[in-house]
Formats: structure tokens, sequence, C-alpha cells
């Protein structure tokens, strides 16, 4: 992201301070947490209010529920701006809540706690996602044309008429949107002609004869030329990427740090779609109190605005992965194996140790910083180079252990530092950050307290 930055020309490696990477769920929980009451839906309400019960209020969808809010001020089924506050003043010291940002391609979860007094956030649950987004729709959508049309006729369709067929996902992408829980008129959706068209060429009878033909009983022609779809057929298109996303939020709740959540927060594009509302209401609305921001989409965006106002806002995070490095250490008898002995100079070394800075899913605080000592194998030498590796599990003892990559290097440029005083023995010390959104290293020859340049390198591997 920071080379694609500066290659866009947003900011400069010269000033490399003037980029601030944010973590799309990070952003989400800064966002939600700043909330004011008017400007979120509540989908848990338990009771019916004035007649309007809660599970109305998410199949009717965002234009119903605005509208009853503008009707109906004093409803509890909303929090409402006469209601005292922000959603903050409803927090307190030690209360979690879960961040639910689902978009396109995956769906991120993220597990926060507030820390009293100033309001900082620490997090309980490494964010987690999985490709559970919008497109799994999509990709449904394109089986069941395959079901209909042949899945040799769609195949050669995309690649020879790529236009027509990104028509074709865009009209489906609006269908798409109207979907909900309680609608009872079909859905159209609009073919190319150059679909019509090239069918016909391709197999030689109508588009309307493949319909009638295939066993899709749901899925009806219309004179207009479109596709016309049952509401359920649609709703049969969103059921397994639902599906996914409960199944991973309930993997989530059995967890013991989750199980005492206040409030979930539902983010991200699709979390626009009344269906997935509904479901994420049905399965958790008894366990805490589900909200979604009324401009769920844009979420991200003013999260990340605010992280840039206040990157320390999220004092502590945690490490997805094991890191560390490969090092030598003096060979142990009996606690070394000996295809790891290497002898050097009379000195018995065992090699490819993994010398661990952090453990997966272990809590960071910003700001804190694993410190390590380097030598350089030869006093003449001008540059250090240490691969870095990592792993998704903590017990690791070399680097050559199942599931140990290579994931960087740390480079260490060692010209400029020397003098006539610099000792046969240097020893040049790196501190490495790993509670800030991004890696960071820096070191210090320590018999001058000269700065050493370091790169970090996680691209190339």
């Amino acid at each position: 992201m920071r080379q694609a930055a500066y290659q866009a020309g947003l900011a400069s490696p010269e000033n490399s301070e003037q980029l601030i990477i944010a973590l799309e769920p990070e952003a989400a929980s800064i966002y939600c947490r700043k909330l004011r009451l008017h400007q979120m839906i509540e989908l848990s309400g338990k009771a019916t209010v004035n007649g309007y019960s809660a599970s109305d209020t998410v199949g009717a969808g965002f234009a119903q529920a605005k509208e009853h809010i503008r009707r109906n001020r004093q409803s509890r089924t909303f929090l409402v701006e006469n209601v005292i506050g922000e959603i903050w003043s409803e927090l307190e010291e030690g209360d979690k809540y879960v961040v639910v940002d689902s978009g396109g391609g995956t769906v991120d979860l993220t597990v926060h706690q507030i820390r009293l007094p100033e309001g900082h956030l620490k997090e309980l649950y490494k964010a987690t996602g999985g490709p559970y987004g919008s497109l799994g729709v999509d990709y449904e959508f394109e089986k069941l044309l395959c079901k209909i049309f042949g899945e040799d006729f769609i195949e050669q369709f995309k690649i020879k008429r790529p236009a027509a067929w990104v028509d074709l996902m865009i009209a489906f992408e609006s269908r798409k949107r109207a979907a909900a829980p309680d609608r009872t008129n079909p859905l159209n959706i609009t073919l190319p002609f150059s679909f019509i068209d090239y069918y016909k060429k391709f197999r030689g009878h109508s588009v309307e004869h493949a319909l009638r033909k295939s066993n899709v009983d749901f899925v009806k022609w219309s004179s207009q030329g479109m596709l016309r779809m049952s509401p359920d057929a649609m709703n049969a298109l969103f059921k397994p990427t639902i599906d996914s996303i409960i199944e991973h939020l309930r993997d989530l709740f059995q967890k013991p740090e989750v199980s005492t959540v206040k409030f979930l927060f539902l983010v991200g594009g699709f979390a626009e779609a009344p269906l997935l509302q509904q479901a994420v209401q049905a399965a958790f609305g008894d366990k805490c109190r589900i909200i979604i921001p009324q401009d769920v989409g844009l979420t991200i965006l003013k999260g990340a605005v605010l992280f840039g106002l206040d990157p320390a806002v999220i004092k502590v995070r945690r490490s997805p992965l094991t890191y560390g490095v490969g090092v030598l250490n003096r060979y142990v008898e009996g606690k070394h194996p000996p295809e790891k002995l290497l002898v050097k100079d009379g000195t018995r070394w065992c090699t490819d140790v993994f010398d661990k800075f952090i453990s997966a899913d272990q809590s960071v605080a910003l700001g804190e910083l694993v410190k390590r000592s380097y030598t350089p194998a030869k006093p003449s030498q001008l540059v250090i180079i240490i691969n870095i590796y990592s792993a998704e599990h903590d017990a690791v003892s070399f680097i050559t252990d199942p599931g140990v990559k290579k994931c960087g290097t740390l480079r260490l440029d060692l010209t400029g530092t020397g003098g006539p005083a610099v000792p046969a023995r240097r020893e040049i010390q790196t501190l490495m950050q790993f509670g800030d959104t991004e890696i960071k290293a820096m070191a210090i020859d320590v018999a001058t307290s000269k700065s050493v340049k370091v790169g970090i390198d996680f691209l190339n591997y």
C-alpha cells in the first residue's frame, strides 16, 4: 500500500510520515463509537412499539425506517435525536463491541474493548476475513445462468462479449439491491441484446426456448426481453453467502473474549442488504444490540479520517502472525537436532534457529518495541541483511518448520557509521515496532550511537 501510494504521488519516501495507513475494520470501529444516536438504525428493539415491530424495520429497509423516524420521534425501536448524547455515553469501562464489516469480497470481524477515561480502544480479537462478501451472490447468479444456458455458453460469452457480460452483471447488481425479505413482486433483469443474439448463434435456438427447456421453474422469460425472477429465487442466491457470514459470527460468539458483547455494528456496502440485516438480527438479536450507521457505505472512509486525526486512539492490537528471524545459537547436545550442527572455527553452532520477536495473537501495545542486537560477521562489512520469517501458529523452533515462510528482509546499512574508533566487534541494536498498523524498524550502532539506515521489505516475497 505504501509503495503504491508513493508511485501515485500521494506522498514521498522522503516524507514518509505524511502517509498513515488505516486498517479498515479499525476505521469502522472508530467511526461507530462516535455515532450520534440519530445517525443509526437499531435492529434489536425487542417489543413492538406503536404497532411497528423490530422485524418490520429490517424487512422494510432504510427508506421506511427513516420515514418512521421522521413521523414518530418518540419511537424506542430506534435511538433518535431526543435521546441524550452519543452511543458513547452508554459504553462503560471494559465494555466490548463487535464490528462486522461486510464488503464486496470479504467480511472482517473485529472485537474492541473500551478503556476509559480517554476512551481508547483495545483489540480483543484479531480481525478475521472470510471470503463471504456480496460477490458470493454474483457467483450464485452466474451458477444459475450456467444451469439455464449451459456452462460452455457462459464461458464463451464472457470471452467473446466481455462488455455485454459486464452490462448483464450491472443489471443484476441493481436488482440485487432491490431484494428484501418481504418482497412479493418479481425482479426483472434485462438481458443485453448481444446475449440473446449470441445465444441463438451458439445454440441454434432462442433464449426463451432455453428457459422453457431448463428445469429452473422460478426464472421465467418476460415478453420485454427480461429474465423474471421470483423473490424466492433471488433470496436463494443470497442464502449461501449469508449462511457463511452467520456461521462465521457464530464461531466468533463461541470465543470467551466475545461472550459479553454489548453492541454489534453492521457496516460496509453489503450491510445495506435487508436480507443480511434480517439474518443477523434473527441470529444474534437476543445476544446484543445490533446497530447500522445510516451512511453505512461511508463508515470506513469517515473512520479513516478520524484515525488520521488521532492515530493513537487504538492502544493495543493483536499480532496476526508470529514473526521472527533465523539465527545461529550455541549447539546444545540433546536439545538441538544433529542435522542442524555447524562447526566454525572450533565452535559448535545450531543453525536455522527461529528467534521469535512476537507471537500470533499476542497483544501488542502501541509503541511497544522488540530489541535485538546483531554483530556483522566481518568488521569491514557494510551491509547486514536479516531475513524475517512468519508463521500462523506460535509453536515454532526452526525456520525450516512446516508453515514457516520467509516474508521479508531487514537491511542494515552500516556505511557512514564507522570511524577511526570503531571496535573490531561492532554491535548493531535493532528496534522493531509491531503495535502500529505497519511494522517499523530502526537501528543504532551501539559503539558510536549513530543511527543505522534500515529498510524493511515485505513486497518481494
